[in-house]
């Protein structure tokens, strides 16, 4: 039983979303850094002309939001005029800076050149914790005072929090902090165990935690004055529709905004990621090299990549996924399947629903 407006209808789905590590360098050393980030140079990263030449490709194929990523970009020498080019194409340009290199002079160059959010991440409710995190002292201040100089240019701000077993029960209070704050939106983040968060996979809160926290999640929607939702936690579509249901409230998007027009993983549906040397995939938890925009157009990849035809397969998905009511509002964590399994088809590792 599918959802009548599955993507899987359409041949080639409309691409929403880009998130571009523009660079692997960074200052920070996260624990659970997806990319093992350090701070030095990267060889092969693209060049000022093979930018713009990928902003100008994406631009053809539709006009996502265009998240500049990393490592840190604003490491980046050329990142405020790649963002111009990319505004002045019609993309929607989005930053994921750490906070920490947020001046009040980057933060003019950002609203000048077109950045419309900024997304910083907090994971920690206090100095201590997101510091001890973050792997470097003063990343809280860093980040805070960052917020200030982005609220002083006029551009608007979203936190994000990976959750983990050392943070879980701070999580109210980092959406409170979030309220304060005034950011616009609190997106969590489960923790996927790859790169460095291989190291700290004991970490990773169990099915049963996971199931307890999207539901108390859910819970918070109609009492705070921010958007809220969650990333690398498809379950969480699956819990809207079963709590809408239960409550007897429609799932559209006049009642539940962006959360009814999305889905759980979106890799290769609605999203894609595209490395520091050009290399399309999935997402950056899942490092399947789907072609690289050295070698192809971006729309050859996005059209034509075999790993991303499969997972707009819902119905060709393993074990329970493949057979789940849900799949296609969920879909699993492929990132999470294939670090458990070696497929990106198979079932999600941490999922306590069984379908009938």
């Amino acid at each position: 039983m599918n959802h009548p407006h599955a993507i899987k209808d359409s041949k080639t789905p409309m691409i929403r979303l880009v998130a571009w590590e523009t660079t692997r360098r960074c200052n920070l050393s996260c624990k659970h850094c997806r990319a093992s980030a350090e701070d030095h140079e990267y060889e092969g990263e693209l060049s000022t002309d093979e930018s713009k030449k990928l902003l100008k490709e994406i631009s053809e194929v539709g006009k996502p939001i265009i998240i500049l990523t990393g490592g840190e970009p604003l490491l980046r020498d050329d990142i405020f005029e790649l963002a111009e080019y990319g505004d002045s194409l019609g993309l929607k340009m989005v930053m994921a800076p750490n906070g920490t290199l947020v001046t009040e002079e980057n933060a003019k160059k950002m609203y000048a050149s077109g950045i419309k959010r900024i997304s910083i991440s907090i994971d920690g409710s206090n100095e201590i914790s997101h510091d001890e995190f973050r792997g470097m002292p003063g990343a809280f201040k860093g980040s805070m005072q960052g917020i200030e100089n982005a609220k002083k240019a006029g551009i608007e701000f979203q936190i994000n929090t990976t959750i983990t077993k050392d943070n879980l029960d701070e999580i109210p209070d980092i959406l409170n902090l979030a309220i304060e704050l005034g950011a616009v939106a609190h997106h969590i983040f489960l923790l996927v165990p790859t790169g460095r968060g291989k190291y700290i996979a004991e970490k990773t809160i169990d099915a049963k935690t996971y199931e307890k926290t999207l539901n108390w999640f859910y819970d918070q929607r109609d009492k705070v004055p921010l958007q809220l939702k969650a990333t690398c936690a498809p379950h969480y579509y699956r819990i809207l529709r079963q709590r809408a249901r239960k409550e007897g409230k429609e799932v559209d998007f006049n009642s539940f905004g962006l959360d009814a027009v999305t889905r759980g993983c979106l890799g290769g549906i609605g999203f894609c990621f595209i490395s520091h040397t050009g290399q399309v995939q999935p997402c950056g938890f899942l490092e399947l090299d789907c072609g690289n925009i050295k070698e192809k157009s971006f729309s050859e990849v996005w059209e034509n990549s075999k790993i991303f035809n499969d997972l707009r397969d819902y119905d060709a998905l393993k074990g329970k996924c493949g057979i789940c009511s849900y799949n296609d509002v969920c879909g699993g964590c492929r990132a999470r399947a294939y670090e458990a399994t070696g497929n990106y088809m198979e079932e999600e590792p941490f999922c306590l629903y069984q379908p009938k």
